[in-house]
């Protein structure tokens, strides 16, 4: 048996995917089209890499044992139930921006080939007619565009288009003037898009709010000479009210890659002469496929490796994460689990605090990381930068995440602090010191620290008296375990001090509670780090 993760490959990728994955995982295949392969296939995998044709839902996710995370190579994910995976702990990741160019092109080819009936022409050549004056076309240039939905395929299709002399203008609430301006391109309503464009192209994602958007409705506002183009998703440009304008001629022409339902093979849409339909292309050239392969092979090996991917899907606060916020994240994963080990209890209120420069950068996954190391020494479930958000929740966990531009003692340093239910506040603080990045514990509670983290560590609350520090040190002298560090702080003299101590090794519950009988300890408790 293979120690490797297990990665298994439902359908067919590019090359470069595997070799993107590395020699660190066992590799499988399956045919992820056939139900019954697909489940027994999955059932021991660490991560699975899919396309569209793989239907990861409940019944699949609920099929895994150790499933850490799906893959999909490319941008949609219809295929994939992300809440059953999200509630399962499994991140989901894809490729958003691998097939950006290719689809902006074939909306700009389809916009040609409607405009000039290119694949019309080419059909009545090879069939041996000559027809020219039949298909005779409209130039592009001075005519209007409208981009519906002006995001990174949309602004590709919009800078392309102006080059071949077009007035592009656009819908997309979204988007500022300012921004759509730099780009020459007018922003309009909705309605005043249709009624000005000669060319519709559109590019926007698939939601409730734009399934049917292009409808009845709106094709009743349009020129009769304009041309309309879906390269997005099926259904935002409804089939049959276009079917029905392109009959009575208040649509000259529609140009297709998407479908309601794929595979599409029979439409009346198919019919009609005026229409250029391609089966779903917009991802489908050699450089997007490898793209999108080596983008998910590469979050498969951040995921399986533990560490937050930025192109997750279903983790809050996943995004683009800066430089200078990455280190931070281990650190606010073990003051979560520190912040528990004192704690004893899940807490009612956690606050993560963030103060210094980072704040300049978005710290919003540092609040996720510490809710991941909180939960992680109390729940059974694996605990994944995923599900945490779930476990607060379920817990009835109020979370907030509190920034201060200003650090006084140390350039940066976060704080994770809860109230339990009793109304107690604990609270402890750490910071990151030098090149290296050093973990530090700088604060417990009201009491200032200055020690590097270690996998095992001792936190004890006391009367200050002489002796104390004698006695921990002959207990744990005495049960075998090597003190590395100790520091003790204190308010005043006789006041409450408390004592932080590193240790090489995990002091087992009976020596930390001879420890507190001995030196009447208000709180002594162990900390454990290692993964």
């Amino acid at each position: 048996m293979s120690s490797k993760p297990v990665v298994l490959i439902a359908e067919e990728l590019s090359p470069a995917t595997v070799d993107a994955l590395g020699p660190d995982f066992e590799i499988r295949h399956c045919n992820g089209a056939d139900r019954a392969e697909l489940l027994a296939a999955i059932t021991d995998v660490d991560a699975i890499l899919i396309r569209s044709a793989t239907k990861v839902d409940t019944e699949a996710v609920a099929a895994t044992r150790k499933l850490k995370v799906v893959a999909r190579a490319g941008v949609g994910l219809d295929n994939v139930d992300v809440p059953a995976a999200t509630k399962a702990g499994v991140m989901v990741v894809n490729a958003p921006t691998s097939n950006i160019v290719t689809a902006a092109e074939l909306a700009c080819g389809l916009l040609l080939a409607t405009a000039r009936h290119i694949p019309q022409a080419n059909t009545a050549l090879k069939n041996g007619e000559w027809k020219r004056s039949k298909y005779t076309g409209v130039e592009l240039a001075e005519k209007t565009l409208g981009v519906v939905g002006l995001g990174r395929i949309g602004a590709l299709v919009a800078q392309r288009m102006s080059a071949f002399g077009m007035k592009v203008v656009a819908y997309d609430p979204y988007v500022q003037p300012p921004r759509a301006a730099q780009m020459g391109v007018k922003l309009l309503s909705l309605d005043e898009l249709l009624e000005v464009s000669d060319f519709i192209t559109v590019h926007l994602p698939k939601t409730p709010e734009t399934l049917g958007l292009i409808g009845d409705e709106a094709l009743h506002k349009v020129k009769p000479s304009v041309r309309i183009v879906n390269a997005a998703r099926g259904g935002i440009v409804d089939e049959a009210a276009l079917y029905s304008a392109l009959k009575e001629g208040r649509v000259a022409g529609a140009g297709l890659d998407v479908y309601a339902k794929e595979p599409c093979t029979d439409s009346p849409l198919f019919e009609l002469d005026q229409v250029v339909c391609t089966p779903h292309l917009g991802a489908s050239t050699d450089e997007a496929q490898e793209k999108a392969g080596i983008s998910v092979a590469r979050s498969v090996r951040l995921a399986l490796a533990g560490e937050l991917v930025p192109d997750a899907v279903n983790v809050q606060g996943g995004g683009v994460i800066a430089e200078e916020v990455k280190p931070g994240l281990p650190l606010a994963e073990k003051l979560g689990r520190i912040f528990t080990a004192l704690a004893g209890e899940v807490a009612a209120r956690l606050d993560v605090e963030v103060y210094g420069e980072i704040t300049r950068h978005d710290v919003k996954v540092l609040e996720l990381s510490a809710l991941k190391g909180v939960f992680e020494d109390i729940v059974d479930d694996a605990v994944s930068y995923v599900n945490a958000p779930l476990f607060a929740q379920e817990r009835g966990v109020e979370v907030r995440l509190t920034t201060v531009s200003e650090s006084t003692e140390h350039r940066d340093v976060i704080t994770v602090r809860g109230i339990l239910s009793d109304g107690e506040e604990v609270a402890v603080s750490g910071t990151l010191s030098g090149p290296k990045n050093l973990q530090k514990i700088v604060a417990v509670g009201a009491y200032d620290v200055d020690l590097a983290l270690a996998d095992h560590m001792v936190v004890l609350r006391y009367e200050d008296r002489p002796g104390v520090v004698g006695t921990v040190g002959r207990i744990l002298d005495e049960a075998g375990i090597n003190i590395a560090g100790m520091q003790v702080s204190r308010s005043a003299a006789g006041s409450e001090a408390l004592a932080v101590l590193t240790v090489d090794d995990a002091v087992p519950q009976e020596v930390v509670n001879e420890v507190a009988g001995e030196i009447g300890a208000t709180s002594a408790r162990s900390v454990n780090l290692p993964g």
